[in-house]
């Protein structure tokens, strides 16, 4: 299975289990990819002269074999 940037997936395992989202980011030589709103993590960054610190949330990478294709079933049931 191979799966692009911006399409629907859903998690199948871990944490976020159930939870869908679009491919944001996809790392091919280590089989990862980031989606959105899945597997947020927390990141203290220090404060610049040009920045604000403080904590910052963003995504982390899952691996692909936790990830489903999402097939959209309202638009399957229609045909």
């Amino acid at each position: 299975m191979l799966l692009k940037k911006g399409e629907k997936v859903k998690v199948i395992v871990g944490k976020d289990k159930g939870k869908n989202g679009e491919i944001i980011e996809i790392d091919r030589v280590r089989n990862l990819a980031k989606v959105k709103e899945v597997n947020m993590q927390k990141k203290h960054k220090k404060a610049t002269k040009e920045n604000k610190g403080g904590i910052i949330t963003k995504e982390g990478f899952i691996h692909m074999s936790n990830l489903k294709k999402n097939i959209d079933t309202k638009a399957k049931a229609k045909k």
